[in-house]
């Protein structure tokens, strides 16, 4: 474009405060987990042997399993992160949709290991579990209590990697704009785009005073803006993920290995 021209986005991404809105929510995810740790530890204080007897019944197989799952899924993210930041968009949706599968994994894996207990009838407030001794019965109710707001928060994650999958993978129009104070050094001429090779891409008809703004769509392209607007998106997705796998990390020993 004749280099004299001063064009404007429309819209703007503020990184910052997006990575610090990030940061300030997943303070107040520790805090909500951390007092549920600390339940945890209080009452496996006060029934120690129940509380391990019942986290034998656990299938640490499928509770190691998961485990593998959370952390590939972590690595697969980190991967699409960095893709992105190379500008290999392809890839880096290949990651994400691998991620969101590992996601889907975990899930599954869940859903039978729940299945097979509430088919046994242990489950809260069930007539089999009400018969065990007390440890047992708040054992299982932290275990339904803290797993299950895990999956709620794996199931989160995975709708945020939709929405970023369409954000990543679409090229939508980009608008740019002249205001009036810089036409007026085009009155009588033509604006003019140029390609890499100064090859002419489009011309406009002759400024006149009556033309108070002139406004630029450029479709099916992606900007520097969008891109950096992506990334951020992905990284702050991704903190959330690691978040959601750092805290598996710390319920996998608790509920399935203190009787070992």
């Amino acid at each position: 474009m004749n280099q004299s021209a001063d064009l404007v986005m429309e819209k703007h991404f503020d990184p910052v405060g997006a990575r610090v809105g990030m940061w300030l929510f997943l303070f107040t995810e520790l805090l909500l987990f951390g007092g549920l740790f600390l339940l945890y530890a209080i009452y496996l204080n006060k029934y120690p042997d129940e509380f391990h007897y019942a986290s034998s019944q656990l299938d640490q197989f499928v509770g190691a399993l998961n485990t593998i799952i959370l952390l590939t899924s972590s690595l697969t993210m980190v991967l699409s992160v960095g893709a992105l930041q190379r500008k290999a968009r392809n890839l880096s949706i290949l990651f994400l949709v691998i991620t969101f599968l590992l996601g889907t994994a975990f899930l599954v894996n869940k859903y039978f290991e729940w299945g097979a207990k509430i088919h046994h009838g242990i489950y809260p407030n069930s007539p089999e579990l009400l018969q065990h001794p007390q440890g047992e019965v708040i054992f299982y109710g932290l275990y339904y209590t803290m797993t299950g707001l895990h999956g709620l928060h794996v199931i989160v994650g995975m709708v945020i990697m939709l929405f970023l999958l369409v954000f990543i993978g679409r090229k939508r129009s980009t608008v740019m704009t002249m205001a009036h104070t810089n036409l007026e050094r085009f009155l009588g001429k033509s604006i003019t785009l140029s390609g890499p090779k100064n090859q002419k891409i489009w011309q406009s008809e002759p400024i006149s005073e009556d033309i108070q703004e002139v406004k630029l769509v450029f479709k099916g392209i992606v900007t520097e803006e969008k891109i950096n607007s992506n990334i951020v998106k992905l990284e702050n997705s991704g903190l959330y993920w690691h978040l959601v796998d750092i805290i598996w990390i710390f319920l996998f020993p608790l509920f399935y290995l203190i009787a070992m």
